[in-house]
């Protein structure tokens, strides 16, 4: 696990809000607090849309939704002239992200031993903090996972120009 400090929570807002950079995560949970706290559960249903429907492939495919068909309903809280109190969002890779990634990670970890690597956001006290984790349906002191993990999210936030500062 790593954590980030997003020193320019301005711009970082922009991209995540206004761009796609985030949309292939899922979305397990969030939360976004303005004059009052709106709960983001991410679990999917599927059986809101019809087969011909664009999201229905991955929502059928997933157990959470992609952020994004999240994004728009987010924006639409976050927006205004008044910045939110707090906010916090998890997000997951998606099952065949996440089987690419490990699979091209020289680890002892085989894809089916992975249940989830994630990304957690989180904003508080005019802070953005930023964390990664992995889990595993087993037990390991190997670190390797996690390690690639850490270094493939800093590629990602230089990837997309989000700066960023380790915390320690």
């Amino acid at each position: 696990m790593t954590a980030f400090s997003i020193p320019d929570v301005k711009e970082f807002m922009n991209i995540f809000l206004r761009t796609d950079t985030f949309d292939s995560f899922l979305l397990r949970e969030g939360s976004i607090t303005t004059f009052m706290t709106y709960l983001l559960e991410g679990r999917s249903n599927a059986d809101f849309f019809s087969p011909e429907d664009e999201p229905y492939p991955l929502m059928s495919q997933e157990e959470y939704v992609p952020f994004s068909l999240a994004r728009p309903i987010c924006f639409d809280i976050i927006k205004g002239k008044r910045t939110p109190s707090a906010f916090k969002f998890v997000f997951q890779l998606s099952s065949e992200n996440q089987r690419r990634t490990v699979a091209s990670i020289s680890s002892s970890f085989s894809p089916e031993e992975v249940s989830g690597m994630y990304l957690n956001l989180k904003y508080q006290n005019q802070k953005l903090t930023c964390t990664t984790g992995v889990s595993c349906h087993i037990f390991s002191m190997d670190k390797s996972l996690e390690h690639a993990w850490d270094d493939m999210v800093k590629r990602f936030f230089r990837k997309h120009q989000i700066a960023f500062e380790l915390l320690t």
